[in-house]
Protein backbone atom coordinates (compact mmCIF):
# COMPACT_ATOMS: atom_id res chain seq x y z
CA UNK A 1 0.00 0.00 0.00
CA UNK A 2 2.78 2.66 0.64
CA UNK A 3 5.43 1.21 -1.75
CA UNK A 4 7.32 -1.00 0.75
CA UNK A 5 8.07 -4.67 -0.77
CA UNK A 6 7.45 -7.87 1.26
CA UNK A 7 11.23 -7.91 2.49
CA UNK A 8 11.40 -4.57 3.89
CA UNK A 9 7.93 -5.09 5.64
CA UNK A 10 9.79 -8.65 7.57
CA UNK A 11 12.77 -6.99 8.02
CA UNK A 12 10.69 -3.99 10.38
CA UNK A 13 8.66 -6.62 11.61
CA UNK A 14 11.60 -9.29 12.44
CA UNK A 15 10.04 -11.72 10.36
CA UNK A 16 10.73 -13.31 7.03
CA UNK A 17 9.45 -12.11 3.30
CA UNK A 18 7.68 -15.10 3.35
CA UNK A 19 6.37 -14.98 6.98
CA UNK A 20 4.65 -11.74 6.38
CA UNK A 21 3.06 -12.78 2.56
CA UNK A 22 1.58 -15.93 4.65
CA UNK A 23 -0.01 -13.68 7.48
CA UNK A 24 -1.13 -10.62 5.07
CA UNK A 25 -1.89 -11.61 1.17
CA UNK A 26 -5.34 -11.46 0.27
CA UNK A 27 -7.86 -14.31 -0.22
CA UNK A 28 -7.71 -16.81 -3.24
CA UNK A 29 -9.17 -15.30 -6.15
CA UNK A 30 -11.51 -18.04 -6.13
CA UNK A 31 -13.31 -15.58 -3.28
CA UNK A 32 -14.25 -13.21 -6.07
CA UNK A 33 -17.30 -11.33 -5.89
CA UNK A 34 -19.00 -14.30 -8.65
CA UNK A 35 -17.96 -17.04 -5.86
CA UNK A 36 -20.68 -15.20 -3.61
CA UNK A 37 -24.38 -14.85 -3.36
CA UNK A 38 -25.62 -11.24 -3.74
CA UNK A 39 -26.39 -11.47 -0.17
CA UNK A 40 -22.87 -11.66 0.72
CA UNK A 41 -21.94 -9.44 -1.80
CA UNK A 42 -23.50 -6.74 -0.06
CA UNK A 43 -22.73 -7.76 3.11
CA UNK A 44 -18.90 -7.85 1.71
CA UNK A 45 -19.43 -3.93 1.26
CA UNK A 46 -20.07 -3.64 4.55
CA UNK A 47 -17.30 -5.15 5.57
CA UNK A 48 -14.98 -3.40 3.54
CA UNK A 49 -16.46 -0.41 4.27
CA UNK A 50 -16.07 -0.95 8.15
CA UNK A 51 -12.40 -1.71 7.50
CA UNK A 52 -12.49 1.85 5.62
CA UNK A 53 -13.98 3.63 7.70
CA UNK A 54 -11.70 2.50 10.69
CA UNK A 55 -8.50 3.20 8.81
CA UNK A 56 -7.74 -0.55 9.47
CA UNK A 57 -5.48 -1.86 7.12
CA UNK A 58 -6.89 -5.92 7.37
CA UNK A 59 -9.98 -7.43 7.41
CA UNK A 60 -10.47 -9.10 10.39
CA UNK A 61 -12.70 -11.34 12.26
CA UNK A 62 -14.87 -8.49 13.67
CA UNK A 63 -15.39 -6.93 10.11
CA UNK A 64 -16.67 -10.32 8.53
CA UNK A 65 -19.24 -10.43 11.61
CA UNK A 66 -20.46 -6.63 11.60
CA UNK A 67 -20.56 -6.77 7.70
CA UNK A 68 -22.69 -10.10 8.01
CA UNK A 69 -25.23 -8.34 10.36
CA UNK A 70 -25.47 -5.12 9.03
CA UNK A 71 -28.47 -6.15 7.33
CA UNK A 72 -30.98 -8.79 7.12
CA UNK A 73 -29.57 -11.60 5.54
CA UNK A 74 -29.67 -15.41 5.91
CA UNK A 75 -27.01 -14.70 8.80
CA UNK A 76 -29.10 -12.65 10.58
CA UNK A 77 -32.05 -15.36 9.86
CA UNK A 78 -29.74 -17.76 10.92
CA UNK A 79 -29.14 -15.77 14.14
CA UNK A 80 -33.03 -15.12 15.04
CA UNK A 81 -33.53 -19.16 14.68
CA UNK A 82 -31.02 -19.72 16.99
CA UNK A 83 -33.05 -17.73 19.12
CA UNK A 84 -30.18 -14.29 19.30
CA UNK A 85 -31.24 -10.80 17.88
CA UNK A 86 -28.44 -9.99 15.23
CA UNK A 87 -28.49 -6.31 16.88
CA UNK A 88 -26.72 -8.42 20.04
CA UNK A 89 -24.23 -9.47 18.03
CA UNK A 90 -23.84 -6.40 15.96
CA UNK A 91 -23.86 -4.25 18.64
CA UNK A 92 -20.73 -5.81 20.83
CA UNK A 93 -18.91 -6.76 17.43
CA UNK A 94 -18.87 -3.06 16.65
CA UNK A 95 -17.14 -2.17 20.36
CA UNK A 96 -13.90 -4.05 18.76
CA UNK A 97 -13.45 -1.99 16.00
CA UNK A 98 -10.87 -0.16 16.53
CA UNK A 99 -9.25 3.26 14.76
CA UNK A 100 -6.06 2.33 13.09
CA UNK A 101 -3.22 4.81 11.33
CA UNK A 102 -3.59 3.13 7.81
CA UNK A 103 -5.31 4.79 5.02
CA UNK A 104 -7.27 3.07 2.90
CA UNK A 105 -6.17 0.44 -0.08
CA UNK A 106 -7.85 -1.62 -2.65
CA UNK A 107 -6.33 -4.27 -1.15
CA UNK A 108 -7.00 -4.91 2.33
CA UNK A 109 -5.29 -7.95 3.28
CA UNK A 110 -7.17 -10.44 5.10
CA UNK A 111 -6.14 -12.04 8.63
CA UNK A 112 -5.59 -15.32 9.17
CA UNK A 113 -9.00 -16.42 11.04
CA UNK A 114 -10.75 -14.55 8.71
CA UNK A 115 -9.69 -17.20 5.40
CA UNK A 116 -9.58 -19.64 7.54
CA UNK A 117 -13.41 -18.80 7.97
CA UNK A 118 -13.72 -18.48 4.53
CA UNK A 119 -12.46 -21.40 3.74
CA UNK A 120 -14.52 -23.68 6.06
CA UNK A 121 -18.05 -21.34 4.32
CA UNK A 122 -16.94 -22.74 0.99
CA UNK A 123 -16.41 -26.01 1.79
CA UNK A 124 -19.84 -25.97 3.46
CA UNK A 125 -21.29 -24.19 0.37
CA UNK A 126 -19.85 -26.97 -1.61
CA UNK A 127 -20.71 -29.60 0.81
CA UNK A 128 -24.36 -28.23 0.47
CA UNK A 129 -24.54 -28.43 -3.83
CA UNK A 130 -23.96 -24.63 -3.83
CA UNK A 131 -21.32 -22.85 -6.13
CA UNK A 132 -21.48 -19.81 -4.31
CA UNK A 133 -20.86 -18.91 -0.68
CA UNK A 134 -23.65 -17.25 1.17
CA UNK A 135 -23.56 -15.27 4.87
CA UNK A 136 -24.92 -18.11 6.33
CA UNK A 137 -22.02 -20.29 4.81
CA UNK A 138 -19.60 -17.25 6.10
CA UNK A 139 -21.58 -17.27 9.86
CA UNK A 140 -21.39 -20.70 10.46
CA UNK A 141 -17.12 -20.40 8.87
CA UNK A 142 -16.91 -17.69 11.64
CA UNK A 143 -18.08 -19.87 14.65
CA UNK A 144 -16.10 -22.81 13.49
CA UNK A 145 -12.99 -21.06 13.52
CA UNK A 146 -13.42 -20.39 17.43
CA UNK A 147 -10.55 -18.12 17.67
CA UNK A 148 -10.36 -14.12 17.24
CA UNK A 149 -13.31 -11.49 17.81
CA UNK A 150 -16.47 -12.87 16.19
CA UNK A 151 -15.96 -16.07 17.86
CA UNK A 152 -15.59 -14.46 21.06
CA UNK A 153 -18.73 -12.29 20.40
CA UNK A 154 -20.70 -15.01 18.81
CA UNK A 155 -19.87 -17.35 22.06
CA UNK A 156 -20.67 -14.28 24.47
CA UNK A 157 -24.19 -14.14 22.79
CA UNK A 158 -24.47 -17.64 23.44
CA UNK A 159 -23.74 -19.60 20.57
CA UNK A 160 -22.98 -22.94 20.05
CA UNK A 161 -21.08 -24.14 16.39
CA UNK A 162 -23.15 -27.09 16.63
CA UNK A 163 -26.11 -25.08 17.41
CA UNK A 164 -26.07 -23.33 14.07
CA UNK A 165 -25.35 -26.30 12.60
CA UNK A 166 -25.24 -29.31 13.14
CA UNK A 167 -23.64 -31.16 10.30
CA UNK A 168 -20.18 -30.03 10.33
CA UNK A 169 -18.37 -29.59 6.76
CA UNK A 170 -15.56 -32.22 8.45
CA UNK A 171 -17.64 -34.60 8.36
Amino acid sequence: MHGNSWTDIGTALGVTRQAVQQRFHAPHKRYSPEAMTDELRQAMAHVKQAAVHHRNNYIGTEHLLWGLTAEDNSATRLLQTAGVSPETVHQPVGTHLSMGASQAAERIAWTPYSRKAIDIAEARSEQHGSDRIDCEDLLIGLSRVGRGVAAAVLTGAGLDPATLDPAPADT
